[in-house]
């Protein structure tokens, strides 16, 4: 029967579903107070472009409760599993359970299968609707919750490096060798010194370099400026030292992302902290699995001695304790001090492990 993780399929069945709504009513809870707070503090900049009314607030909501969701969810699981666990010990069905020859394990399996199931359900939200919600949210917010250009592809206000010169694009169109520059200013330096201010029009990749046209030199030792009609600049420059050059890893799904990594990796750029985001997009759904193991210490001891409240704060401890580690290490592969791979998986494998040996210590 220790074998056996699902000994009983009405108990299964029954832990399985109060698990679930439980969750699920936690993270209502708290989407529906987290959305109101965060609704009162951006209304006022959504309402103030000129038209913007109700519609534009619920389009707000609508954008912002998919993010909301992904980051609450494990959050909810854990309080879930507290209150679950915590109900069933009060009133003795964990003592029922446990002399009806259930171990520790086998009272938590619904829970951990259950829990399997949301880290999935997760998973795929996070890649059909969380990641295109960030993603137009973000380019709502950039044009100050006015209309969003057709091209969702735009980018703007790009710093490039070229020797010692410096190249800031105005706005940047279109990918690989299709890009297109508007709005181009190139700062000529030579040691500490500006020599020239080149602005252009608009520019484009020939294939070698890059040709700008409409232009305007600007000298700045003898302070005066001339119009030519054409110039070629940036022989080095690559088309997506412009159009890579910032990646957001929440607006991208996995292989989106694991496609813009590859790019900006043949071509030389760093892509450590990306690399961390990419695999963090498996874990994050994941620790879902972690709740219902690191909450069990609420579902076992005596609950007449007292300690009942003490269990769910050391449950919930632990939980809280996970996610400081996960963003912690996060942090640490950002700055490069932790690999990619250990900032993504080591809090999880850690904390999968600090519940199974507390689990095993106090209850098996």
């Amino acid at each position: 029967m220790l074998l056996n993780f699902f000994p009983s399929r009405s108990i299964a069945w029954y832990l399985g579903k109060t698990f679930l709504l439980r969750c699920l009513a936690m993270l209502a809870m708290l989407v529906l107070v987290l959305q109101m707070l965060d609704l009162l503090s951006e209304a006022g900049n959504v309402l103030a472009y000129p038209g913007n009314g109700d519609g534009e607030l619920w389009r707000y909501v609508s954008l912002r409760m998919p993010q909301i969701i992904s980051r609450f969810l494990p959050f909810s699981v854990l309080l879930g599993t507290l209150i679950m666990l915590a109900t069933l010990n009060a009133n003795s069905e964990v003592v029922a359970m446990k002399s009806g020859g259930l171990s520790a394990h086998q009272i938590l399996a619904p829970l951990m299968l259950a829990a399997l199931g949301v880290a999935i359900i997760s998973y795929v939200f996070n890649e059909r609707i969380t990641a295109r919600a960030t993603a137009t949210l973000t380019a709502w917010e950039e044009a100050r919750f006015g209309p969003i250009p057709n091209d969702r592809g735009v980018k703007s206000n790009v710093w490039v490096r070229d020797g010692e010169d410096l190249i800031r694009a105005g706005t940047i169109t279109g990918s690989g060798r299709q890009v297109r520059l508007q709005n181009v200013d190139i700062y000529d330096r030579h040691g500490d010194r500006l020599i020239s201010v080149i602005a252009a029009k608009n520019g484009y990749y020939t294939g070698r370099d890059w040709r700008l046209e409409k232009v305007r030199i600007f000298d700045v030792t003898l302070g005066t400026s001339r119009d030519v009609a054409a110039i070629t600049v940036g022989k080095g420059i690559r088309p997506d030292q412009f159009t890579l050059s910032s990646v957001d890893p929440d607006s991208l799904s996995f292989t989106e992302l694991k496609d813009a990594i590859r790019t900006l990796n043949e071509s030389g750029r760093p892509v450590a902290s990306l690399e961390g985001a990419l695999w963090h997009k498996i874990t994050g759904p994941l620790s879902a699995l972690l709740m219902p193991l690191l909450g069990s210490v609420a579902a076992f001891g005596i609950a007449r001695s007292g300690k009942l409240f003490v269990r769910a704060v050391i449950g919930m401890a632990l939980g809280f304790a996970f996610f400081v580690a996960d963003n912690f290490a996060l942090s640490m592969g950002n700055l490069g001090v932790y690999p990619p791979m250990l900032a993504a998986w080591a809090p999880f494998l850690l904390f999968l492990l600090v519940g199974e040996a507390v689990l095993i210590t106090t209850e098996e």
